[in-house]
C-alpha cells in the first residue's frame, strides 16, 4: 500500500456521483458500509475509476454500483456474473467487480456463481447478505436463517440455509472470504486481498436490513443491529441472562469470518487466450 494512501486521506466522495444523491437506502442499511469499504480497498490499491467495471443485479445491492464514479453495468436478476464473465473475457485490463445480493446470486443466479467460481476467470465478487429480499417485499432468501421471520416465512422459516462460502470453496473459487460490515476496517482489508487476487474471489459480507428484515424480526433498530454482529465474538454464556438485544447474534448460528480459501489456480481468461493463440496457430501452420 502507497504510505500517502491512508485512512485519512481516504475521501469517499471521490469515487461517488454525487448528483445521484441522496441515495435510496434505508437508514441504517449496512449496504453502504460495505460499498465504502470496497472504496477504501480501491483507493489503498490506488486502482484508476476508469480500470474499474462494476456489475450488479437486482435488489437493494444491484442499486449500489449506480453510486460509483466509474464504468457501471446494472443488469438482470440473477444475471451479473454472466455479463461479468463476458466483459472479464473481453477486458482483461478491467478490474471487474460484482456486486450482488444472496437472492440474487443464490436464488436465480445460483448457477452463474457455481460456475463463476469452477472457471476461475479473475474478478471480484461482493455478495451483500442481509437474510431477506428486501427491495421486493421481504421474501425469504437462501440464506434466512430457520426461524426468523419474513413475509413468506409468517411463523418462522424452516428450510436450511446455504453457507454461501462452503459452496463457493467447493465450487472452486481460489479466493473466498466472509467479513461482517461492523468491522469494516477488516472488510476493506479482505477487499483489498480479493481485488489483488489473480482468480475469482468471493466475498460475504454479512449485512443489516434494519427496515424490512430487523422490524419483522424484532431486532431493535439499527444501533443494536449492527452492535449484535460482534456478539458472535463472544463467549456464548455472556450476555445470555440480562436479556438484551445487543447480545443476541443477528445470526442464530456462529459464522467464520476472515479469508476462508486462498489457493493457486489457473486462470480462466490466461487459460482461454493461451488456448486460442494455440488455436490459431495451428490453423496458420495448417
Amino acid at each position: 500500500m502507497d504510505s500517502s494512501n491512508s485512512a485519512d486521506s481516504f475521501n469517499i466522495r471521490d469515487y461517488l456521483r454525487l448528483e445521484m444523491f441522496p441515495h435510496f437506502l434505508c437508514p441504517g442499511c449496512g449496504h453502504g458500509i460495505a460499498m465504502r469499504a470496497l472504496l477504501w480497498a480501491v483507493y489503498e490499491l490506488d486502482i484508476d475509476k476508469d480500470k474499474i467495471a462494476i456489475v450488479s443485479g437486482i435488489g437493494c445491492s444491484g442499486r449500489i454500483g449506480a453510486y460509483v464514479d466509474a464504468n457501471t453495468f446494472h443488469t438482470t436478476h440473477g444475471r451479473p456474473l454472466a455479463y461479468a464473465t463476458g466483459l472479464a473475457l473481453a477486458r482483461p485490463d478491467l478490474h471487474v467487480i460484482v456486486i450482488t445480493g444472496d437472492g440474487d446470486s443464490l436464488a436465480i443466479g445460483g448457477n452463474h456463481l457455481i460456475h463463476a467460481c469452477r472457471r476461475n476467470l479473475n474478478m471480484t465478487c461482493m455478495m451483500l447478505n442481509n437474510e431477506v429480499y428486501g427491495m421486493t417485499g421481504g421474501q425469504a432468501s437462501p440464506t434466512t436463517s430457520e426461524t426468523r421471520y419474513t413475509t413468506t416465512s409468517q411463523s418462522g422459516s424452516i428450510e436450511p440455509v446455504f453457507d454461501a462460502c462452503a459452496l463457493a470453496s467447493a465450487a472452486g473459487a481460489s479466493f473466498v472470504g466472509r467479513e461482517v460490515t461492523v468491522h469494516t476496517p477488516n472488510l476493506k482489508d479482505l477487499l483489498r486481498d480479493a481485488l489483488d487476487h489473480n482468480g475469482f474471489s468471493f466475498v460475504e459480507v454479512l449485512s443489516d436490513c434494519t427496515e424490512v428484515f430487523g422490524r419483522k424480526n424484532n431486532l431493535g433498530e439499527s444501533p443494536e443491529m449492527i452492535l449484535s454482529q460482534k456478539s458472535k465474538m463472544r463467549p456464548s454464556s455472556y450476555g445470555s441472562a440480562n436479556g438484551n438485544i445487543v447480545d443476541e447474534p443477528f445470526r442464530p448460528t456462529t459464522l467464520p469470518t476472515g479469508i476462508l480459501t486462498h489457493k493457486e489456480r489457473a486462470e480462466y481468461g490466461d487459460t482461454y487466450r493461451a488456448h486460442v493463440e494455440k488455436i490459431s496457430g495451428s490453423v496458420k501452420n495448417g
